[in-house]
């Protein structure tokens, strides 16, 4: 047999390896190709109805949850304090919304991609002489929450009425750091971790 007999029957049988490993799905480049991303199998939809009643007196709430990358609203059934002559609604409000953010999504919301970053040791209380009015303090500094949490808290208290309904929240933590008003704005309901760390909250003036 010649060499250049060989040679060719040697160049046959490389490209013969070559297109059984392509057929068994190993790449023969070392160039990455992009196949995009998986497709999403969440809809980040509400629910239309929970299967629940509402409560004897009780209303429907709007509460801000995880879907993907942002955030979205759900409706739900929950039993708001009322005002009288005697007591303030905004803090047994606050707190009812805080549980609701707290409870663990319902199967529907489940599987409509929907989650929650609350933490489940958070407390709310009532603001200090020196803050404003309409601030709320919190057990863990507002910068100290994950910035999904702390966007659910301020665009669930900003879409409630009896909070005012301002599409913001003045929170502050357990120390002595002063009150921050939090807007809940679109580019914060479109991705939380770009607006906190872009310095999100604005400081207030004490109250004299």
């Amino acid at each position: 047999m010649t060499p250049i007999r060989r040679t060719g029957r040697r160049t046959a049988a490389v490209a013969a390896l070559a297109l059984a490993a392509a057929g068994c799905g190993i790449r023969g480049t070392s160039v990455p190709v992009d196949a995009g991303g998986a497709p999403s199998r969440v809809s980040c939809k509400a629910p239309a109805s929970e299967p629940a009643p509402n409560p004897p007196g009780g209303s429907r709430a709007t509460v801000y949850l995880v879907c993907g990358s942002a955030l979205a609203q759900v409706e739900r059934a929950v039993s708001l304090p009322k005002s009288s002559a005697t007591t303030e609604p905004p803090l047994p409000t606050a707190r009812v919304l805080l549980k609701e953010l707290q409870r663990r999504p319902s199967s529907a919301e489940d599987r409509a991609g929907f989650s929650t970053a609350l933490p489940q040791d958070l407390k709310v209380t009532a603001p200090r002489a020196d803050d404003p009015a309409q601030a709320l303090r919190l057990s863990i500094r507002p910068d100290d929450l994950p910035s999904f949490a702390l966007a659910q808290l301020v665009c669930t208290y900003g879409a409630s009425p009896a909070l005012g309904r301002k599409h913001a929240a003045v929170l502050g933590g357990p120390d002595d750091t002063a009150a921050h008003r939090y807007d809940c704005s679109a580019d914060v309901l479109a991705n939380p971790d770009i607006a906190e760390n872009a310095g999100w909250g604005d400081t207030l003036p004490e109250a004299g």
